[in-house]
């Protein structure tokens, strides 16, 4: 693509990578195969390649973002689908995410819209004022459909308090500190808590501490260390972003300083592909940069770190696992099979659910801030899940998990989906996980207890 940028506008870091990535675009429309929004509105705009045209123009004519063009870059779930197909290389991430920006910088939102925004950037990071919502939002639920009716505003408040559990799960066991492996160290890692996370299902960490630590891998929380910023970083809050990433890596570089680490396993794989990102995103820090890059090579799914151990022989029932590969896991890390080998070398039977590679509409925020086109696809996912027969979902991301098991509720099944960790720490000795407790699934037996 042909670029017109002026050597002042290219002074800055920022554009001067976007005008790379748009001059990678050949304009071959791959893209739009795959966009989840192209798909459901068959608007030109609504694809990558629009969304490419509308940035470039705003770019290069120094413009402040019209509605138009928040309309159309608001739609976009940033799944990456679009990186996947791409046969150009066209790293269209850090191109949505500097327009995103730059709407933050040049646009004033409608008053409703910077009200939900900012109650989202000021809640969801940290874990005590979550927690506190969704004690509101239990008692709330009841209202959902009736403040559905409401204009402007109701759409949102409805699906976020439909996303909200029924029930407030349990504070999770897990606190800043280090937990010690049953026997014989074999390596050191530290786990990012998140933000999000621990609050809707705390037996997700719980349950990678527990089977890490069987495994013989000291597992250290470090104090300070908090939400890995990508709730704030994708609506466009630059400066937020940025901030919750140094305190991540102030407290991880203490402990790579310290005793040392192997790697900083992620759980939820929104924070992977972010925490990963790192690297790109304090490039022009001098203060950082170095410890971004280090921190951002050391990050792990969990399913990556695990594929590097010996989980011992293990048997699980027989169990057809439905995985669901999440956007930020395929598309935004590239880790496709990892997952799947290890829930297969634990005897379960896995299938692709088809049409995996669209978005089930929960990105981060999107499904409060998208209600309409959220729901639309997780209706999608779920009837897809369903064709494969499954007695069990799992997948690598909280979002996912919410977004799904709400589709699942609505279609009335009592399908459990529930966290890829936690099938593997059930299948290797752990307890049974909640979700299949609930399904009344008998626990596996695994061999080496059987022999002895």
């Amino acid at each position: 693509m042909q670029t017109n940028f002026t050597a002042e506008q290219l002074a800055d870091p920022a554009m001067q990578s976007s005008e790379k990535i748009l001059r990678t675009c050949v304009h071959c429309g791959f893209c739009t195969a795959t966009c989840p929004t192209y798909l459901l509105l068959g608007d030109e705009l609504d694809s990558p390649r629009g969304r490419i045209y509308l940035i470039k123009d705003m770019f290069e004519n120094g413009r402040p973002a019209t509605p138009d063009v928040v309309t159309h870059l608001d739609r976009c779930l940033s799944c990456l689908s679009c990186m996947t197909t791409c046969p150009s290389g066209v790293h269209y991430m850090h191109l949505i995410d500097h327009a995103r920006a730059y709407i933050n910088d040049t646009y004033r939102r409608p008053w409703h819209d910077r009200l939900l925004r900012g109650v989202l950037k000021r809640v969801l990071p940290y874990p005590g004022r979550f927690r506190a919502a969704l004690v509101g939002a239990f008692f709330g639920r009841p209202l959902a459909p009736l403040l559905r009716r409401l204009p402007v505003v109701g759409g949102r408040l409805g699906a976020m308090l439909a996303l909200a559990p029924a029930h407030l799960p349990p504070r999770s066991a897990a606190v800043p500190g280090v937990s010690f492996p049953v026997s014989g160290r074999r390596g050191r890692v530290a786990l990012l808590t998140g933000c999000a996370q621990p609050v809707l299902d705390p037996g997700i960490n719980d349950a990678t501490i527990r089977l890490l630590n069987r495994l013989g891998i000291e597992v250290v929380l470090p104090k300070g260390e908090g939400c890995c910023g990508a709730l704030v970083h994708h609506m466009g809050e630059e400066a937020a972003g940025l901030a919750f990433a140094k305190a991540n890596i102030d407290a991880w570089s203490a402990e790579i300083d310290g005793k040392g680490l192997d790697a900083i396993i992620i759980t939820a794989s929104g924070c992977g592909t972010t925490i990963k990102d790192y690297g790109f995103m304090l490039r022009e820090d001098a203060a950082y940069a170095e410890k971004a890059a280090r921190v951002s090579g050391l990050a792990r799914d969990i399913t990556e770190y695990l594929a590097s151990l010996d989980l011992g022989t293990s048997t699980a029932p027989p169990l057809t696992v439905a995985y669901h590969s999440a956007c930020s896991m395929q598309h935004g890390q590239k880790i496709t099979d990892a997952p799947k080998k290890l829930l297969k070398s634990l005897g379960f039977t896995v299938k692709d659910v088809p049409e995996g590679h669209i978005c089930c509409g929960s990105a981060g925020v999107y499904n409060i801030l998208q209600p309409e086109i959220a729901g639309q696809l997780r209706d999608r996912k779920v009837k897809n899940i369903g064709r494969t027969r499954p007695d069990v979902i799992a997948t690598g991301n909280i979002g996912c998990i919410t977004q799904i098991g709400q589709g699942l509720a609505a279609a009335g099944t009592a399908t459990p989906i529930l966290h890829t960790v936690e099938l593997v720490d059930w299948a290797t000795g752990g307890p049974l996980p909640p979700a299949l407790a609930a399904a009344e699934f008998a626990a596996p037996r695994p061999l080496l207890q059987a022999a002895e």
